[in-house]
């Protein structure tokens, strides 16, 4: 019997490589911005239309604010809605347990800036 003086190494890098590409494929999928939010159920909800560059701005179960996916105040938010055009739709995401009053923030601050096309983000009942 031939004794075994090294092993062959190609085998393993091939499959760590496969390995490494799966992991790099799942983790920009999760990695895209989703910020955890429980949204609220409405029987009546629409599909959203369109691919067109929407505005996201979430409100998550601790109150905390965000424009595109980034931390930001409501004093913020406005002067980051200046660089948009007020023709630009806009989605809101809202946690079904998130205070009102933050809500109502964001909206004021939409209707100051003039947006017209908002929608808010719903989940569909089972």
């Amino acid at each position: 019997m031939k004794r075994f003086d090294q092993i062959n190494m190609i085998p393993f890098i091939d499959v760590m490589l496969v390995l490494l590409a799966i992991v790099l494929t799942t983790a920009s999928f999760i990695s895209q911005g989703m910020i955890p939010v429980d949204l609220p159920k409405a029987e009546h909800s629409e599909q959203a239309k369109g691919d067109e560059k929407v505005l996201e701005i979430a409100i998550n179960a601790q109150n905390q604010l965000f424009f595109e996916g980034m931390p930001i105040t409501a004093e913020a938010l406005a002067s980051k809605l200046d660089a948009h055009p007020n023709t630009t739709p806009v989605l809101l995401r809202v946690d079904k347990v998130a205070a009102f009053e933050h809500f109502i923030d964001v909206v004021d601050v939409l209707k100051a800036k003039q947006f017209a096309e908002v929608s808010i983000q719903t989940e569909h009942p089972q």
